[in-house]
């Protein structure tokens, strides 16, 4: 009896043992397969998006691009959040005396920025809209420095404002964000730009000329343009060479955006011919359509006529760099040969961000000073080849994550800054009203073509950071219920309706203007509109003239989704619809998961303005759809490294370390819708921000 006591008493060890083992495994959450979660959700997207690539008339492409962007909204993958401005402003910088685009890196072209000694008045800045919209027309010229002056106002060639992140390079060709190229665009010419009544004019191609078939781009460099050092010592001219030196090295670096003219790995969206099989198939650059005829001629040929190519020109992947110093700062030609060469830091030295003789410039400024956490500044190149242009002598940038919005509205006050947002939560907006500014100064910024938006993690892979920090409080069946839940289409539709919008944006914009910078979707939707009366494949007829957001609108009326599309309302918020969803979501889930669902949410705590809209975010989540249900945890980060490392900075979908992550925004590059949806199709840049 004793050995049958402990034989049975072994067999029981052993049984709980296995059944701890079998419990554990069974909780075990695992990061799943990229390629098949895209399918599963934009697949339809992504088959409309293919089609809208092939389209050979631009009207045709723009409906099949609003039914792919019906489609992707209907996902709920993904939340438009808001647009620039569309707030309370107090500046001392006269109305757009930058260039006036809606897509490219020009609109962050300040050289041309009229500032102020003193705030401009309510009536002083209704009257530069006047002239501004005079010259438009085809008035008198839009003389802004004029009129102020002679209102008694001085202008003050030296210009302030502050940065979050700084940039990580001074490689304008590697880098697909934004904050490094605010500050680099300030530096280096492009072929053409926008200037601020909205004209395309020459840069660094003094003229050019298009074949009768659409395909070939040809330019003249202009003669007397330079590369300069940091210190202003000339280096070499530039040349049509430069160009295609840039174009090369912006294929090799693999920094994102290369999809912009390569296409779609095997899809029928290649721009600049011989790019896709150069980058994707291991063919020669020597059969890539860009090649310089001679020292002042580039060519460029496209794969298919692409009516909205010049205006692509205008961002900066097609930029030049200094062939001869890039070379001589250890740059190698050809994708392997280029990471390798970068690989090694004692010899490959150009464009580092931690010395700004990396770089040679051919801008209007050259960028004298770059200290992470601390200050950067630009000076004007007094070498210029078009000086009378630039009417600023410097930009300075002072680190400020925020933290403190109070100090800075002072600091704006007292004329260290040009301008401050008046935000409702930081308390600044009371302010500004206590001491009579807002009555005298406020005004409404503009609203842009930039799109913030949200994304619900389809594929976590990081729940903390090496160090520790940002870490979840998830236990592992939490991980498996969140991934269970967020891959079914209605527990998602109950998320995006729930969220209402415009108390987040409220937090910033204040109540009365809570609504004013919504965006329903991802494009802007008078981004285009059709040129001609066109039908679609189902007999449904538009009239020319329709604005796009009108076609996205058609097609998600037609999905029987219940999204407006419209700029300044709140086009997504409906409780009640919420709450349907989520019902209809707890019958298909059943007893697949355990409630409520648990939902990170990474917040940056210093900054009182994101903690805030970060609450506001948990609050309506939590209100609308019960905490029964759905759970929001915001995990603290204290530093602005982790806080980007996580989100923003955050390279592949499997770094983005939250569950509802909504930090970043896409500003368009050229005039067609594609330039926002493209970020969306397969491997797409922006799916990161979706786990993938």
């Amino acid at each position: 009896m004793k050995n049958l006591s402990k034989l049975l008493a072994m067999l029981l060890a052993v049984i709980m043992v296995l059944g701890a083992v079998a419990a554990s495994a069974e909780t075990l959450y695992e990061r799943g397969d990229d390629d098949e979660i895209y399918e599963e959700v934009f697949g339809e997207y992504n088959e409309l998006m293919a089609k809208a690539k092939a389209a050979p008339t631009d009207d045709e492409r723009f409906v099949l691009e609003a039914q792919a962007e019906a489609m992707l909204l209907n996902t709920a993958a993904f939340v438009p959040f808001t647009t620039q401005g569309g707030t309370y402003q107090i500046s001392r910088i006269a109305y757009r005396t930058t260039p006036f685009a809606k897509w490219g890196n020009d609109d962050d072209r300040w050289y041309g920025l009229v500032i102020s000694d003193e705030f401009v008045t309510k009536e002083e800045r209704a009257e530069l809209i006047e002239a501004w919209n005079t010259a438009a027309a085809g008035g008198d010229a839009y003389d802004p420095a004029a009129i102020l002056t002679a209102k008694g106002h001085t202008i003050n060639p030296d210009y302030k404002t502050t940065f979050s992140t700084a940039p990580v390079t001074l490689d304008w060709l590697n880098t697909s964000s934004q904050s490094d190229t605010e500050v680099l665009v300030q530096c280096v010419d492009g072929l053409v730009e926008y200037d601020n009544m909205g004209t395309l004019q020459p840069a660094l191609a003094e003229s050019w000329e298009v074949s009768e078939d659409g395909l070939t781009y040809t330019f003249k460099i202009r003669e007397g343009a330079n590369w300069y050092t940091s210190e202003g010592t000339e280096y070499a001219p530039v040349t049509a060479y430069d160009f295609v030196a840039g174009f090369h090295h912006m294929l090799d670096t693999a920094a994102g955006l290369e999809y912009l003219v390569t296409g779609e790995q095997d899809g029928p969206d290649e721009v600049v011919k011989g790019t896709n099989d150069y980058v994707n198939h291991g063919g020669s650059f020597d059969d890539v359509g860009y090649v310089a005829a001679d020292a002042n001629t580039l060519v460029i040929t496209l794969s298919n006529p692409y009516s909205y190519f010049m205006t692509m020109l205008t961002y900066s992947i097609f930029q030049p760099i200094c062939e001869s110093f890039y070379t001589a700062n250890g740059g190698v030609y050809g994708i392997d040969e280029y990471q390798a060469a970068f690989a090694d830091t004692n010899t490959y030295t150009f464009g580092k961000n931690t010395d700004v003789s990396s770089q040679v410039y051919c801008g209007p400024f050259l960028l004298t000073k770059l200290v992470a956490d601390s200050e950067m500044v630009v000076v004007k190149n007094e070498n210029y080849y078009n000086p009378d242009k630039v009417k600023l002598n410097s930009i300075t940038w002072i680190y400020d994550m925020g933290e403190n919005p109070k100090q800075y509205y002072a600091d704006a006050v007292s004329g260290v800054y040009a301008a401050a947002g008046l935000g409702s939560a930081t308390g600044v907006l009371d302010l500004a009203k206590a001491d009579g500014n807002f009555d005298k100064y406020a005004y409404v910024v503009d609203t842009t073509s930039t799109t913030y938006f949200g994304g619900l993690n389809l594929n976590r892979g990081t729940f903390a950071l090496a160090s520790g920090a940002v870490a979840s409080a998830k236990t592992e069946q939490q991980k498996i219920d969140w991934n269970t839940a967020v891959h079914n289409i209605n527990f998602r539709k109950a998320i995006v309706h729930g969220l209402d919008r415009s108390t987040y944006n409220a937090v910033s914009a204040g109540e009365d203007l809570k609504y004013n910078s919504l965006r329903n979707m991802y494009t802007h939707p008078e981004f285009v509109k059709l040129a001609n009366e066109f039908t679609d494949e189902n007999g449904k007829t538009f009239a020319a003239g329709t604005m796009y957001g009108e076609l996205v609108q058609y097609y998600l009326d037609e999905l029987g989704e219940k999204i407006n599309v419209a700029d300044g309302v709140e086009g997504w918020f409906d409780a009640e619809a919420a709450q349907a969803y989520l019902a209809a979501a707890k019958e298909e889930l059943g007893d697949t998961v355990t409630w409520p669902i648990v939902m990170d949410i990474v917040y940056y705590s210093p900054s009182a303005a994101i903690t805030a809209r970060c609450q506001a975010v948990k609050k309506s989540l939590e209100d609308n759809l019960g905490v029964e249900n759905l759970q929001v945890n915001l995990i603290e980060a204290t530093t602005s490294q982790d806080y980007y490392a996580v989100g923003y900075r955050a390279l592949t979908g499997a770094e983005c370390g939250m569950d509802f992550f909504f930090g970043s925004g896409w500003g368009p590059d050229y005039g067609d819708p594609v330039t926002y949806l493209g970020t969306m199709t397969y491997g797409g840049y922006m799916l990161k921000v979706l786990g993938i």
